[in-house]
């Protein structure tokens, strides 16, 4: 559970772990996501040379909007870096990805990930993007405090923080 913007979202992540002998389990948790991280080892360059195939796979497989973020991980292990932060950075900038470096080690940019990746689906929902009332789009409104039942959250509009809930 994580706070955006006054509203408690609950997030539900599948880790996959990108090994190739789940490719088509894999295949079939990208329907009905809202979003992805799609992580590599900045100390294994063969992690990111099957970049493009993962996501070519998730863009196939998942809705058009759903939101990826790449994550190069390890960045505690400057040393060992195989990776650049410029390679990961126009990756991401020439597939539409959200980009972050963290570290799993030290938790650095760990949360913000997660809060990141949200953040873009929510903004997603109130712009209109996502149809909250189609569960294809890996969406579903919840219960607020206190309502009587879901709650939904229109594009555009604002609900009161204390009674609000989503995804």
């Amino acid at each position: 559970m994580i706070n955006i913007d006054g509203k408690q979202i609950k997030l539900q992540i599948w880790d996959t772990a990108g090994q190739e002998s789940f490719r088509s389990i894999t295949r079939s948790y990208y329907r009905g996501a809202a979003g992805a991280l799609l992580v590599y080892d900045i100390t294994r360059r063969e992690t990111f040379n099957h970049l493009a195939s993962w996501l070519e796979d998730a863009r196939q497989h998942a809705n058009p909007n759903m939101t990826i973020m790449l994550i190069g991980n390890k960045s505690d292990l400057t040393h060992r870096r195989a990776v650049t932060t410029e390679e990961g950075e126009q990756f991401a900038r020439e597939h539409g990805l959200i980009f972050l470096e963290t570290s799993a080690r030290t938790a650095y940019n760990v949360e913000e990930a997660f809060i990141n990746t949200a953040k873009e689906i929510y903004k997603k929902i109130q712009d209109g993007i996502f149809d909250v009332s189609n569960e294809s789009y890996g969406i579903k409104v919840g219960y607020g405090a206190g309502n009587a039942g879901p709650q939904t959250v229109k594009p555009g509009e604002g609900t009161a923080a204390k009674s609000s809930s989503c995804c």
